[in-house]
C-alpha cells in the first residue's frame, strides 16, 4: 500500500524528488483536512464534502483520491504548521484559485451545519497565511453560511 501511494505521489502530484516541498494537490488536501479536524469530530458529512471539494479542484479518480486522502492524514499528523502548505499555494495560486480554496474551507466547516470556533480560527489563519483580505474572508463565509 505505501508503495502504491509512494508511485501515485510521485507520478500524479508531480513532486520534485530533490525537493521536499509538497504538491498543489497535496498541500490543498492538507489545509483542508485541518479544517475538517480542527474540532476533533469526524462527521461523515464532513468527510464527504472533503473528498467532494478535493473533486472539485483536481478532478481525482476515486484511486487517486483514496491514495491522496490517506497521504494527506500522514502529512497533516507529521507537520508543524500551516506555512509549508500556505507558501505552496502562494507560489502557485492567485487570488481568484485561493478564494476558491477558502471557500472550501468554509465548505467543509459548515458541513454538519455548526460552525465551532476552532474551525473558524484554523480557517483565520489558513486566510492570513495566504494573504486573502478580511472582506474577502467574510464574503466567503458568509456565501458558504447560506448555502
Amino acid at each position: 500500500m505505501l508503495s502504491a501511494i509512494n508511485k501515485w505521489f510521485t507520478q500524479r502530484l508531480e513532486l520534485n524528488e530533490q525537493s521536499s516541498k509538497p504538491s498543489i494537490e497535496l498541500a490543498t488536501a492538507v489545509l483542508l483536512y485541518e479544517v475538517m479536524r480542527a474540532d476533533h469530530k469526524f462527521e461523515q458529512s464532513e468527510v464527504n464534502n472533503y473528498q467532494a471539494q478535493l473533486n472539485k479542484h483536481f478532478s481525482l479518480s476515486q484511486s487517486d483520491l483514496t491514495a491522496l486522502c490517506d497521504l494527506t492524514k500522514t502529512e497533516a499528523e507529521d507537520a508543524i504548521d500551516y506555512q509549508q502548505f500556505t507558501r505552496v499555494l502562494n507560489n502557485f495560486y492567485g487570488p481568484d484559485e485561493k478564494r476558491n480554496v477558502l471557500d472550501s474551507l468554509w465548505s467543509i466547516a459548515y458541513a454538519d451545519h455548526e460552525l465551532s470556533p476552532d474551525e473558524e480560527y484554523t480557517i483565520r489563519k489558513i486566510a492570513d497565511l495566504l494573504y486573502i483580505p478580511h472582506r474577502e474572508f467574510i464574503q466567503s463565509k458568509l456565501a458558504s453560511k447560506s448555502l
